[in-house]
């Protein structure tokens, strides 16, 4: 039983004893007792006032008392107004340490204990490469799924591909007209690459055509929507959709080159996905279930044929579902998506879309239709909005080509790791692979921890620099201490020893910060879970590597002067690395046994 549901159950027990009143455990607040005052944990009194008919201070002197006669970890307290603070025995701790934080399974619920969710994460275009927005995503995303998983929940994770629309026919026009027959084998680029340099070059013809019809005395406003390049996007748009051969098969090399490009850079980000969908498919579910909607009432189809929903009784106002001409939306799309999804999995309970703070409002719109097509699931989906990543240059432009290419990012962190490494000597003695492999670890953690260690909420400044930094809040400083621990132990194996499984001298101050953020684990991982921030676990991973860093420097740990101290330092240090290892595998990050 963890410690503070402990804690509920035994004053539930002493409060009956004292006051002759019966009281669920859950109505005992039990908190971190504050630095000031000495204590472990804190039971506020104030609500049990009522329930004592005392004041909250004798109610909790009380309570304090009765709770350190009985049979349990509590042997001191002292009450501040009506906060009553205990101080536990330290041998709890060192038998938390041996038993409960010994546990294989510690930090970790039992698979399938949880509902069943869906995490969709990545939902690029084809149009263009991934790029450091989508790095984010991906590692929110990825992160989110493996802390669900932590929890006892069944994850499906998936992405929808965004593989149709005038953004792709863009692409495949600039092709057509400037390509002359080039693909990803002739020009040595990767397809996602090589069909991006296309809607680059789209925007670029377009502008120039802009700019000669405004010449030609155009107003402006006119002339962006009658340029050539435009007009012929839209009708390729229009081909596809009537399922003209030529344009399809184009449409299906075009996608087919970047789904391989993007096969390449998930491989090297380390994130997978267990079901593709594709919105070419899903588009017609949510037209049907539109029109379907249109017959049931709970849509208005008006004179000039375009469908929509009016949700200014739930405080947004009226949405288009579908186009005068019967084509579809984003939100068509996206509802026959979770339709679909839905049906493919009939125990799902919710679905959680990772996708940028910009669509905020459209994810409200799209829960509501859901409601009212019937999910009861819908109240329960989920939007993680996450904010945008910005650069000092100023924000990305997918048109002007002024995107951080996801690979080039990666490929760079990778090259700053290694000249670190080298000027440091880190690489000495390592081959080829072998190098390739510690840097590659180490510039992917700095990027993957340095993107998710910021609250998603919050928009943030990436400083490729600052993120592989091996001082301070990074995903190297982490690295760097948990070689430190486990090198700590291979020593004590080399020595013949194994970890003691008694004997611990009883901790002190300095143990009881480690002791204490190792506690913390299992309810970190819940609330992380609860509110889809993994923020949370990387940076307790980082408190955790943090107080090690500093006990380690503090603390001899092979040559402590006792035999007890010896114990207790090593049995930490195994807890310590083990319970990283896991914090810092459920943000993605794999950890090395050297550096």
């Amino acid at each position: 039983m963890r410690l503070d549901a402990l804690l509920q159950t035994l004053a539930a027990r002493a409060f009956s004893d004292c006051f002759g009143t019966d009281l669920e455990a859950g109505q005992f607040s039990v908190q971190k007792t504050r630095s000031e005052f000495p204590g472990d944990r804190t039971i506020v009194c104030f609500p049990l006032a009522r329930f004592s008919k005392a004041a909250p201070d004798t109610t909790a002197e009380a309570l304090g008392q009765a709770l350190v006669g009985m049979d349990g970890p509590v042997t001191g307290h002292n009450v501040v107004k009506g906060f009553l603070n205990l101080e536990l025995d330290p041998t709890y701790w060192s038998n938390w340490l041996l038993e409960d934080a010994a546990a294989a399974d510690y930090g970790i619920e039992a698979p399938g204990s949880a509902p069943h969710v869906m995490v969709e994460y990545s939902s690029p275009n084809t149009n263009k490469p991934l790029h450091l927005g989508h790095l984010r995503n991906n590692f929110l995303g990825h992160s989110v799924s493996r802390i669900l998983e932590n929890r006892g929940h069944t994850v499906t994770k998936v992405q929808i591909i965004n593989d149709r629309g005038i953004h792709i026919c863009k692409s495949m026009v600039a092709w057509q007209r400037f390509g002359q027959g080039e693909t990803p084998e002739s020009s040595g680029l990767k397809g996602d690459k090589l069909v991006g340099k296309y809607y680059v070059a789209f925007d670029q013809a377009y502008k120039a055509e802009v700019a000669d019809l405004v010449e030609g005395g155009m107003a402006k406003e006119e002339a962006e929507k009658a340029a050539p390049i435009l007009l012929n996007a839209q009708e390729t748009l229009r081909r596809w959709e009537d399922g003209d051969a030529d344009t399809v098969a184009l449409w299906k090399t075009m996608n087919g080159w970047v789904y391989t490009g993007f096969d390449i850079t998930y491989a090297t980000m380390g994130v997978e996905f267990d079901t593709l969908y594709y919105e070419s498919d899903t588009y017609l579910i949510g037209r049907d279930r539109v029109l379907e909607g249109v017959e049931r009432g709970l849509f208005q189809q008006r004179e000039d044929g375009s469908v929509w929903v009016d949700l200014t009784g739930d405080g947004l106002d009226e949405k288009l579902l579908l186009r005068k001409d019967g084509t579809a939306v984003y939100m068509t799309q996206d509802i026959g998506t979770a339709l679909l999804r839905f049906q493919d999995v009939p125990d799902l309970d919710r679905q959680v879309y990772t996708v940028g703070n910009e669509q905020e409002y459209h994810f409200k719109v799209l829960f509501l239709v859901l409601a009212k097509l019937g999910f009861e699931q819908a109240e329960r989906c989920h939007h993680l909005s996450y904010g945008m990543v910005e650069l000092p240059e100023g924000k990305m432009k997918s048109r002007e080509g002024t995107v951080v290419d996801a690979d080039d990012l990666m490929e760079e962190m990778f090259g700053i790791a290694r000249d670190i490494a080298q000027e440091a000597g880190k690489l000495d003695g390592l081959d080829d692979e072998e190098q390739r492999d510690v840097f590659q670890r180490v510039g992917l953690s700095a990027l993957k921890y340095y993107l998710i260690k910021v609250d998603p909420k919050k928009n943030m400044m990436f400083d490729p620099k600052a993120s592989i930094d091996f001082y301070g809040n990074t995903g190297p400083f982490i690295l760097f201490n948990y070689v430190r621990g486990r090198s700590v132990l291979r020593k004590m194996e080399g020595h013949g020893s194994s970890l003691p499984t008694g004997g611990l001298a009883t901790p002190g101050t300095d143990e009881m910060d480690l002791i204490g953020l190792l506690h913390d684990l299992p309810d970190v991982l819940d609330e992380a879970a609860e509110t889809y921030n993994p923020s949370l676990v990387a940076n307790w991973c980082y408190d955790l590597t943090k107080a090690y860093s500093s006990y380690y420097q503090d603390h001899p740990i092979l040559t402590a002067d006792s035999e007890e101290d010896r114990n207790l330092r090593l049995v930490l240090t195994e807890r310590f690395t083990r319970c990283l290892n896991l914090g810092m595998g459920l943000l993605g990050i794999a950890l090395p046994e050297r550096m």
